[in-house]
């Protein structure tokens, strides 16, 4: 029977994304590894490779088609000795309306139903709970043999199982069966709180603007997610927010030294460089804020990784730096130059920006004083950093003196960090950007 190519899940948090464009056409060979595709997700644009060999014997959804979910069918992949007569007709799916547009038909408006292809078994869950990658083929093949897809090792792009891997596999003997206890009657589950209002309805803010010159401007992808992550972070997260000035003086005299002394090796040290560096060393100086939320649990790392804001066109990356604690500074500022200018040209893979503990985000290069930043999660804070500027400062000593001072605001998730804790990690985080020598001992 012929095999459906499915949209894939381009990235662990992906739902849906664009078919940007077909790199094949209808009747077109394939092996495995050929690319099939360029898929838009909500991050970055990327090439869909094929898992199996065949022959491309329909398109399902043309290119530019956005919000195709994932495991929805976009083609369909002609074995040896099928042909395109062998595809079963079906209804296309159309896409589902718009909030507020013409109800559906009534049931006996519709059209009469169409016998569906044979469903393709769902991807299995690992034991950790993630996804277990297989083909549609090897899904079919392994349903059919009773075997279970998370004891098989695939051989295709990225540990994919393919048709090969289940083809000389066998399901292992069934365990004897033992008495079974008496089930336990679960208790009834209690309704689900109402969803709060998102606020109004597009039709209801088109009205209110009636008679008033507007650009309508297309939501894509990015500024969908964008929207929907920070909302559910700012309703579902307990923010608290930690403010320090911290005196740069020291700071600038240092990189001023080690920038003279790095020109002939092409690098150039920003003070965002040294306030990574600083946040690094402060996640392994309290440890217990090296955390992630995970919903039943907090997971505590042991390298320091954090993510950086990068602001580009239409919304923002955060790329992670990993084991920041271990890198120089020249090594901090090289890599985070790169993964700044790929993110700009979105080129990130996704490994790249998932995943830290932490987050900083910068505005003092705008001129912004200091501001409040929501925490992504899974991270348990994210440091909002403005600009330095003179201010006057009374010294150790008891006298007025002018000093460059930046004035920074943690946000934190209480889930994770309490304020005793964040406050610790604060500190250290000031003590390493007011001592910065000591971040190279």
């Amino acid at each position: 029977m012929p095999t459906e190519i499915l949209m894939p899940a381009l990235s662990p948090t992906m739902e849906e994304g664009t078919l940007a464009k077909w790199l094949v056409k209808e009747g077109d060979t394939v092996s495995s590894g050929d690319l099939l595709a360029e898929i838009e997700t909500d991050k970055a644009t990327m090439e869909f490779e094929a898992v199996d060999e065949g022959v491309v014997g329909k398109i399902l959804v043309p290119e530019g088609t956005e919000g195709v979910k994932v495991n929805t069918p976009i083609a369909v992949l002609l074995e040896e000795g099928e042909s395109a007569g062998d595809i079963p007709s079906a209804p296309k799916a159309a896409p589902a309306a718009a909030a507020g547009n013409e109800a559906a038909p009534a049931a006996s408006e519709a059209p009469a139903a169409t016998p569906a292809p044979a469903p393709v078994p769902a991807a299995p869950k690992a034991a950790d709970g993630g996804r277990v990658f297989a083909s549609p083929l090897a899904r079919r093949i392994a349903a059919d043999k009773g075997l279970d897809l998370t004891q098989i090792a695939g051989s295709g792009p990225h540990g994919r199982i393919v048709k090969a891997d289940v083809i000389g596999a066998t399901a292992p003997a069934a365990a004897p069966a033992q008495a079974a206890a008496p089930a336990a009657t679960p208790a009834a589950a209690p309704a689900a709180p109402a969803a709060a209002p998102s606020g109004p309805s597009a039709d209801m803010v088109a009205r209110m603007y009636e008679g008033r010159a507007y650009e309508e401007v297309k939501l894509d992808g990015m500024r969908k997610t964008i929207a929907a992550r920070l909302s559910e972070a700012k309703q579902t997260i307990p923010h608290f927010y930690l403010r320090r000035d911290i005196k740069l003086d020291a700071l600038m005299k240092f990189r001023a030294q080690l920038n003279k002394q790095l020109e002939g090796r092409g690098v150039k040290l920003s003070v965002n460089d040294f306030i990574i560096k600083a946040v690094a060393n402060a996640l392994q100086q309290v440890p217990a804020c090296n955390a992630v939320w995970a919903g039943d649990r907090v997971l505590q790392l042991k390298p320091s990784d954090v993510a950086v804001a990068v602001a580009i066109e239409g919304g923002l990356f955060t790329p992670v730096l990993k084991d920041a604690d271990m890198k120089s500074l020249s090594a901090l500022s090289t890599e985070m130059k790169d993964l700044a200018a790929r993110a700009r040209d979105r080129k990130l893979a996704p490994h790249e920006y998932q995943g830290g503990t932490f987050a900083i985000s910068n505005l003092g290069m705008y001129g912004i004083d200091n501001f409040d930043a929501i925490v992504n999660p899974p991270h348990a804070g994210i440091l909002a950093v403005g600009s330095g500027v003179k201010k006057p400062v009374v010294g150790a000593d008891g006298e007025l003196t002018v000093a460059t001072v930046m004035s920074v605001t943690m946000s934190v998730d209480h889930r994770v960090i309490d304020g005793a804790l964040g406050a610790q990690l604060l500190q250290a985080i000031v003590d390493n950007l007011e001592n910065p020598m000591v971040m190279l001992a």
